[in-house]
C-alpha cells in the first residue's frame, strides 16, 4: 500500500533561516497522523509545502502518489484542507457556500452533507460573516467532508474552539472517518483533542522529525519510572541515552524512559541511581509524552 503522504529531505528556508530542514514522512494511507511540535518547529510551512502552497527549497514531496508541485484540480479535488487561517465569503449563507461548493466536486454527496449540517447543527440561512468562530470552523469542514476526500488535511482546527465545539467537531469527524476509511493528516496544539483521533503520531523538532510511529508503539515504549530516593542517591553524571527530563528531590527520583522493558528498565534504574527504591513504572498519556520531548527539546543548546 502505498503512503498518502511522502517527503524525501523535505526543505525551506527563508534566507538565512531554515524552517523545515531535511524532512522525510511516510503517512500510512488509511491512518489518522497527528503531526505535533512546538510552536515555530515548521508544521504549517511543511503543510504549505505538501499542499503546494509553498516551494520547497529542497527535497520533494508526494501526495496521494503525485508529486506537490503537480498537484491540479483532479488531484485536488480528492484532498480535503481546513487551516485556522482559512478565508470563507462571509458574504454567502452557510446554504450558498454548500451550493456553491458542490459543482466543483464530482463525489460531493448530497447525503453525507445534509448529514453533517445536521449533526453540526449549522442554520443554514445564517450569513457566515454572523457565526461564531466555532460554526465557522463546522461550515469550512463540511465543505471538505461532503465530497468524501482520500486526504484530509487539519492545520490547527480547533484554535479558539470552546470544548463544547471541540467535542463536536471530533465526534463529527470521527464518525465520518471511520465509515469512510480516509486518511487524516492533523496538525494541532490541542494534544488531548488529538490523542483522541490519533493512530499515527509524528513530533517535529525543529524542523527535523523527531520520530514518526503509530500511537500504540509509541505509548507501549514510554513509561515514567519513580521511585523513592534513599539518602545520598545522585543522578548519574551521563543518564543513559533512552531517559528524558531526569529529576531528583530530596525524596524522589522520576525519569522518563523512551525505550521501556519490563523489569530491565527498572533494574536499569536501580543501577543507576544507588539509593533509588520502589520503582514503579506508570503508562503516559500522548500529551505527557509530548511535554517531555517538548522540554528535552527547549533544553538543547
Amino acid at each position: 500500500m502505498n503512503p498518502a503522504i511522502a517527503t524525501q529531505s523535505l526543505t525551506r528556508r527563508y534566507g538565512r533561516t531554515t524552517a523545515v530542514d531535511g524532512l522525510t514522512l511516510s503517512v500510512p494511507e488509511g491512518s489518522i497522523y497527528a503531526f505535533l511540535g512546538p510552536n515555530g518547529a515548521g508544521k504549517t510551512t511543511t503543510i504549505k509545502m505538501l499542499l503546494n502552497i509553498l516551494r520547497p527549497t529542497g527535497g520533494t514531496a508526494q501526495i496521494l502518489g503525485v508529486e506537490s508541485a503537480r498537484l491540479g484540480p483532479s488531484e485536488f479535488s480528492q484532498i480535503g484542507y481546513v487551516s485556522e487561517n482559512q478565508r470563507l465569503p462571509e458574504w454567502m449563507t452557510v446554504r450558498q457556500l454548500i451550493e456553491f461548493c458542490r459543482p466543483m466536486y464530482p463525489t460531493w454527496n448530497i447525503a453525507l452533507s445534509d448529514k453533517l449540517l445536521r449533526s453540526f447543527e449549522l442554520p443554514p440561512d445564517r450569513k457566515l460573516k454572523s457565526l461564531s468562530r466555532g460554526m465557522k470552523m463546522k461550515a469550512a469542514l463540511l465543505t471538505s467532508l461532503a465530497y468524501r476526500p482520500r486526504l484530509l488535511v487539519l492545520d490547527e482546527p480547533f484554535t479558539g474552539l470552546d470544548a463544547l465545539v471541540r467535542d463536536e467537531v471530533i465526534g463529527g469527524m470521527l464518525e465520518v472517518t471511520e465509515q469512510e476509511k480516509w486518511t487524516v493528516f492533523i496538525s494541532s496544539h490541542d494534544i488531548d483533542d488529538v490523542e483522541r483521533l490519533a493512530d499515527w503520531v509524528g513530533v517535529l523538532d525543529g524542523g527535523r522529525v523527531y520520530l514518526s510511529e503509530s500511537a500504540s508503539s509509541l505509548q507501549g515504549r514510554f513509561r515514567r519510572l519513580e521511585a523513592v530516593a534513599g539518602g545520598g542517591a545522585r543522578l548519574p553524571a551521563r543518564p543513559p541515552k533512552s531517559w528524558l527530563t531526569p529529576e531528583l528531590t530530596p525524596h524522589r527520583v522520576s525519569v522518563v524512559e523512551t525505550r521501556y522493558e519490563a523489569g530491565a528498565s527498572e533494574r536499569q534504574l536501580a543501577q543507576a541511581v544507588p539509593g533509588a527504591e520502589q520503582i514503579t513504572a506508570s503508562e503516559m498519556t500522548l500529551r505527557e509524552i509530548f511535554l517531555a520531548l517538548a522540554r528535552t527539546f527547549r533544553m538543547k543548546p
